[in-house]
C-alpha cells in the first residue's frame, strides 16, 4: 500500500514521460514561435518596413545549421544539462527583449538579440530530441510522439495567439516579459523533476579545450568567412542585377541559398564517404567527423538521403503559398478561427492518432499511407481553387474583397483542417522514421542531422512555389506540388523501413 501511495504522490506523476513529454516539446516549440512567428508581427507593429521585416528571414538561418554542433551535444555534459542551460538562457533572452521595447532602437536591438536566440533555441532542440531519444526506448518513443507533436503545436499557437494578443492588446512589454517568465517556469520545473538518463562521455569544461585546437579554430573561420562572403554576395549589387535579370532568383535569398550548399556539401560526403572514413578512424578523437561518418555508413545511404529530402517538398510548397492563397481568396479575416478553431485540432488528432497507429501495426505498414494521406491534400486543394477560381480572380489584389459564401468557407474551413490533420499523420511517421536511424551513440546529432535535411527539402519548395503560382495559378501550383511529392512516396518501396 505504501507503494501504490508513493506512485501516487505529486512528485512522481510530475517526472513520468506522459508530462515530460508534453513540457519538453512545448519548451522547444515555444521559443521558435517567439523568434521566427511572434518577432515579424512585434516588428511591423513597430512600424518595420515590409523589406525588413523579410530580412527576418535570417533567424531560421541556425535551424539549418544546426547539425554542425549537433555531436558537441552527445560529446559533452548530458543532454539534460544542455536543456537546462539553453532553455535558462532563452528566458534571459527573451525575457530582455521586454527591456528593450521603450528604446527609440528597439526593433534593431531586438532583431539582433533573436538572431543570438535563434542560436540557443536550435541547440535546445538538439538537446531536448536526443533527451527524448536517450530516455525512452523505441516503443516508448513510437508511444509519446502524439505527444511531442501536439505539444509543439500547442506551444505555436500559445506564442502567436497569446503571446501575440498580449502583446498588441496590452504592450509589447507585458508578452515578452510573460514569454520570458514561461520559460524561466519550465526551466525551474525541469530542473527538479525532469529525470536523469545517461552519464556524461566528458565533462563540459573541456569543450573549451576542443575548441582551442588550431583545426578547429581554422575551420570555424572557414565556415564564418564563407557565410560573410554569402551574405555579402547578396547583398551585392551584381546580386540584385541577376534577381532582377530572373524572377525564380527573386525567390532565392541568403538563408535558402546556405541551405542548398549544405545539401550539396552532404551529397559530396555521400560520395566520399568511404575515403573520409578511412581518415577519421586514424584519430580516436575524432567524434565530430565520426558523428558524421556513421550516420553516412548505413544500409542505402543514398536512398535514406534522398527520401528525407523529397518526404515533404510537395507539403512545404502547399505550406509555402497557403496564406497567400486565403488573402487571394478574399477569407483572410477568418483565417483567425479557421486555423484555431479548426486546424490545431485537427492536427493534434493527426498525431495523436498517427502515434497510436505506428505503435499498434508498426511504421513498415502505415508510413506509405500516411504519406499518401498528406499529400493528397494538396489534390484537394487544387480542387479548391479550381471550383472557386472566379472568386481568386475577383479577390486578387482587391481592397474589397468578394464574400466567397458561407458554403465556400466552409468548404475552405473543411480543406484546411484535412490539410492539418493528414500533416500530423505525415509529421508522426516521418520523426518516428529519423528516430530509427538514429545510432545509439550519436542520437542527438543524427536527428539534427535527419531534421535538418529534411527542412532542406522546403527550401527548393519555398523559392519555386510563387514563381510557380504566378505562372500558372494557384490550381496548377497545388497540381505540381502534388507530383514533386511522388518521388518520395516512390522511394518508400526501396527505403529501409526497420
Amino acid at each position: 500500500m505504501t507503494g501504490n501511495m508513493a506512485e501516487k504522490e505529486p512528485s512522481s506523476i510530475l517526472k513520468k514521460p506522459h508530462v515530460w513529454c508534453f513540457s519538453t516539446y512545448f519548451a522547444e516549440g515555444f521559443p521558435f514561435s517567439v523568434i521566427r512567428s511572434v518577432s515579424t508581427l512585434f516588428f511591423r507593429d513597430r512600424g518595420v518596413s515590409l523589406e525588413a521585416v523579410g530580412l527576418t528571414t535570417f533567424f531560421g538561418l541556425p535551424w539549418i545549421l544546426k547539425f554542425f554542433w549537433g555531436p558537441l551535444i552527445d560529446e559533452f555534459a548530458t543532454k539534460k544539462r544542455w536543456l537546462l542551460a539553453m532553455q535558462a538562457a532563452l528566458a534571459v533572452l527573451i525575457g530582455a527583449a521586454a527591456f528593450l521595447v521603450p528604446l527609440p532602437a528597439a526593433p534593431r536591438l531586438i532583431a539582433i538579440l533573436f538572431f543570438a536566440g535563434a542560436f540557443v533555441a536550435a541547440t535546445h532542440d538538439i538537446a531536448i530530441d536526443g533527451y527524448y531519444l536517450a530516455a525512452l526506448n523505441k516503443e516508448e518513443q513510437t508511444r509519446f510522439l502524439g505527444y511531442r507533436i501536439m505539444a509543439y503545436r500547442v506551444a505555436m499557437l500559445t506564442g502567436s495567439g497569446v503571446i501575440v494578443t498580449i502583446g498588441t492588446a496590452f504592450s509589447w512589454v507585458a508578452a515578452f516579459l510573460c514569454a520570458g517568465l514561461l520559460l524561466a517556469l519550465l526551466a525551474a520545473y525541469h530542473f527538479f523533476f525532469l529525470p536523469e538518463c545517461e552519464t556524461e562521455r566528458r565533462p563540459a569544461v573541456q569543450m573549451l579545450g576542443f575548441f582551442a585546437r588550431p583545426r578547429v579554430l581554422a575551420n570555424i573561420g572557414l565556415g564564418v568567412a564563407l557565410i560573410a562572403g554569402f551574405f555579402l554576395f547578396f547583398n551585392s549589387a551584381l546580386w540584385e542585377g541577376w534577381r532582377q535579370a530572373s524572377p525564380i532568383l527573386r525567390e532565392l535569398n541568403f538563408a535558402r541559398a546556405v541551405g542548398l550548399g549544405l545539401l550539396l556539401a552532404l551529397a559530396l560526403l555521400a560520395v566520399f564517404r568511404s575515403r573520409l572514413m578511412a581518415q577519421l578512424t586514424r584519430d580516436p578523437e575524432s567524434f565530430y567527423g565520426r558523428a558524421f561518418i556513421t550516420f553516412m555508413d548505413q544500409e542505402k545511404i543514398g536512398l535514406v538521403l534522398a527520401f528525407i529530402v523529397l518526404a515533404r517538398s510537395g507539403e512545404f510548397m502547399v505550406s509555402s503559398m497557403a496564406s497567400a492563397f486565403v488573402v487571394d481568396l478574399g477569407i483572410k479575416e477568418h483565417y483567425g478561427w479557421i486555423s484555431g478553431g479548426i486546424g490545431i485540432p485537427a492536427s493534434i488528432a493527426g498525431a495523436l492518432i498517427g502515434g497510436w497507429m505506428i505503435s499498434r501495426h508498426g511504421l513498415k505498414r502505415v508510413i506509405w499511407p500516411f504519406l499518401l494521406a498528406q499529400n493528397l491534400t494538396n489534390v484537394v486543394y487544387m480542387l479548391l481553387a479550381g471550383g472557386l477560381a472566379s472568386y481568386l480572380a475577383a479577390n486578387t489584389g482587391a481592397a474589397q474583397p468578394l464574400f466567397i459564401g458561407a458554403g465556400n468557407l466552409a468548404l475552405a474551413a473543411g480543406v484546411h483542417g484535412f490539410d492539418q490533420f493528414a500533416s500530423g499523420l505525415g509529421t508522426a511517421v516521418l520523426t518516428t522514421f529519423l528516430m530509427r536511424i538514429c545510432k545509439m551513440e550519436f542520437k542527438a546529432a543524427h536527428f539534427a542531422i535527419g531534421s535538418g535535411l529534411m527542412s532542406l527539402g522546403g527550401i527548393v519548395a519555398g523559392v519555386s512555389s510563387g514563381f510557380i503560382a504566378s505562372w500558372i495559378g494557384y490550381s496548377g501550383m497545388f497540381l505540381v506540388s502534388f507530383l514533386i511529392s511522388i518521388p518520395g512516396m516512390v522511394l518508400l518501396f526501396w527505403v529501409p523501413k526497420k
